[in-house]
């Protein structure tokens, strides 16, 4: 029983993981990429960049299992599934560093370290004598099994809860992937390392299936090549830079660059088939090199220095939150590190340092999820820190048995503080706000908005997944600018844009030059698309409602960057602006949603509150316009059922009391 429990403990502790991410993990559709990445897995479908095909893939297949779930929330399971699996590869990786400890020190002991293992070590009661270089403490301690197994398990337990890898667990997101397999090359470069090192039996042959690990950890996340200089710094720390090395190198990209290749081989082969969903198209060498790169999203790469400082601002504030009381464990791993084995220490601190000085250079919203191999290589540390704290609160008579309850404290304290952070049981809003919002368009009605993360990301998954108002077409206005996008809106808007197709000739012939960074028209580019906003408008109008994103008339309209078409003019409905050709008074619908607002307050839930408050104000105030004191009370009312604290306008409110 015990042998078996040696083996199975990381496993086991990932299983118990998985069921605690199941009382935090979303039962729906959340925001941001959730609803486009589940329809990417349903419909196999192609994502936005950088594709992830192994994931939409392993998803896909995933989905097929008949379990008695709604498919977002087996989508989401599966995402619980990769975060809890990422954690045990971790306890694993852990426990071979500290069992192959000696193999770290520095190049001052390698020549002692192999005349050791040149002799068997000596058995003790509770261990294996293990070197433990301390100036205070003295040489001759040793790490008892048990003590290894636990510094692994603690270690993993405060990865697992810290707040950035806990939340990956709770909607299906690619990073969840991105954290097994990171943890699976991670695993297998020190597994590398370990075995190459081995004065007895040397065994390099694991540095090939390194080469297998990284090409599925590229084939999912690019953001993979992070790992890359710790790769670098272990491999010639071990090989140094020998012909021989290169040769070795030479033959692991061998292995890497087909794997890779067959993988995002899915790319092409279903742009081919049209898939609903195609982002990118990828159908020749230019468009999938665009693809992969994330060619897109360059623009806010290593943008500026003030992005630099301010997203390094956003980390450093941000950081004591991640771990909370377990960084003490990570301060005293710090140190524990640098003495027991200094290799893995430089190790663990070109991890840390290439993943911040990267991650700070991408300015964008949502960059907590790029810092996590950095949080990765902290949890190195709080193991490390673990094992110091066995050490040094041995007691005579109880051993090894007095740092536990207070370890486990350490980990209730962190769990309990990052739980309220990353709960999402009750997060409903992210499908009740696309379903309310669909609803109370007309049939066959046109939404153009550039709501991604609230209304067009979860309106993928409710419309093409659930069948939920499939009739409706909705148009997003940044892709717009985009030559790939009006090949899937005529895929599945063809009547939408059949009044526009000699306007999206132009522009597509313009955006040539743009999309292939030569010399472009930016004047032209802009008119033309002006043009085709305009055009989508008015070819449409008589056939159907055309609405237009709040977002759209508050930002773009009212700084003067989109004009409507002359004759038109908005009028406020429950959720969108409606473009309407007259000045005489236009009904709306009686508001009969309702929007389950989570607990948990944050950026996505305020904008969908203060979005649905203000569209219900603005409703109320135009019937106002036109006399209309009880239709006004109807929205008024139910702004006060669905958000009692938002501010109504002081004269509103004056006016509706009477």
């Amino acid at each position: 029983m015990i042998n078996f429990l040696k083996k199975v403990y990381g496993l086991l502790a990932g299983i118990i993981v998985f069921i605690l991410y199941l009382s935090t993990m979303a039962p729906t559709v959340t925001q941001l990429d959730a609803g486009e990445l589940a329809t990417a897995q349903t419909l196999l479908g192609i994502a936005h960049p950088t594709g992830y095909p192994l994931f939409t893939m392993l998803g896909h297949l995933f989905l097929l299992l008949p379990l008695p779930f709604s498919i977002i929330y087996r989508a989401n399971l599966l995402a619980a599934f990769y975060t809890a699996g990422s954690a045990s590869v971790f306890i694993y990786t852990v426990k071979l560093v500290i069992d192959n400890i000696d193999l770290f020190k520095s190049k001052k002991t390698d020549k002692e370290n192999k005349r050791k293992r040149k002799t068997p070590p000596t058995p003790t009661k509770g261990g294996i004598r293990t070197p433990f270089p301390s100036g205070r403490v003295g040489d001759g301690l040793f790490f008892p099994e048990l003590v290894k197994y636990l510094s692994a398990l603690f270690g993993g337990l405060f990865l697992a809860f810290s707040k950035t890898f806990w939340v990956q667990s709770t909607s299906v997101e690619v990073y969840s992937l991105h954290l097994f397999l990171i943890s699976v090359v991670m695993y297998t470069l020190l597994l590398a390392f370990t075995k190459s090192n081995n004065a007895e039996t040397p065994k390099h042959y694991y540095w090939y299936f390194l080469a297998i690990a990284l090409a599925l950890g590229f084939s999912n996340h690019m953001t993979t090549l992070l790992i890359l200089p710790a790769v670098a710094y272990l491999y010639f720390v071990t090989f140094g830079f020998k012909v021989s090395s290169f040769k070795r190198i030479a033959l692991m990209l061998l292995i890497f660059f087909p794997l890779l290749i067959s993988i995002y081989a899915y790319l092409p082969l279903r742009a081919g088939q049209s898939p609903l969903l195609n982002w990118g198209n990828p159908i020749d060498l230019e468009r999938i090199l665009r693809h992969i790169s994330g060619k897109q999203y360059q623009v806010w790469l290593f943008s500026s220095t003030a992005a630099a400082k301010k997203q390094l601002a956003y980390f450093v504030e941000n950081f004591p939150s991640e771990f909370n009381i377990g960084l003490i464990l990570a301060f005293i791993g710090f140190f524990a590190a640098f003495i027991q084995g200094k290799k893995f220490f430089l190790f663990t601190l070109i991890t840390f340092l290439s993943t911040v000085l990267y991650s700070i250079n991408y300015d964008i919203n949502d960059i907590d999820a790029y810092f996590l191999l950095a949080y990765i290589a902290v949890a190195f540390l709080i193991s490390f820190g673990v094992l110091q704290i066995f050490i040094l609160l041995k007691d005579r008579h109880l051993g090894y048995s007095l740092p536990i309850p207070l370890l486990i404290i350490f980990l209730l304290i962190q769990s309990y503080i990052t739980f309220g952070k990353v709960d999402q049981h009750d997060v409903y809003l992210f499908e009740d706000y696309p379903k309310a919002a669909l609803q109370s368009c007309k049939k066959d009605a046109l939404i153009i908005s550039y709501q991604w993360d609230f209304l067009i990301s979860p309106a993928y998954y409710i419309q093409k997944v659930e069948k939920f108002r499939p009739d409706v077409h909705i148009i997003d206005k940044e892709l717009l600018r985009r030559s790939w996008y009006f090949n899937q809106l005529n895929n599945n808007h063809p009547q939408i844009i059949t009044g526009v197709s000699a306007t999206i000739d132009q522009f597509k012939e313009a955006l040539v030059p743009f999309e292939r960074e030569g010399q472009f028209d930016p004047v032209l580019l802009e008119k033309l698309y002006q043009a085709l906003l305009k055009g989508l408008i008015e070819t449409n109008i008589d056939k159907r409602e055309v609405y237009l994103g709040a977002e759209l008339v508050m930002n773009e309209m009212q700084k003067g960057e989109f004009k409507l078409p002359e004759g038109y003019t908005l009028v406020p409905d429950l959720f969108f602006f409606k473009v309407v050709k007259t000045n005489k008074y236009v009904p709306a619908d009686d508001p009969v949603f309702h929007l389950r607002f989570p607990k948990q307050q944050n950026y996505y839930v305020n904008f969908v509150a203060d979005m649905t408050g203000s569209m219900l104000v603005r409703r109320a105030l135009y019937e106002m316009q036109f006399d209309n004191r009880a239709r006004a009370k109807v929205y008024i009312k139910k702004l006060k059922e669905e958000l009692p604290d938002f501010a109504i306008p002081a004269g509103l409110a004056e006016v509706i009391e009477k």
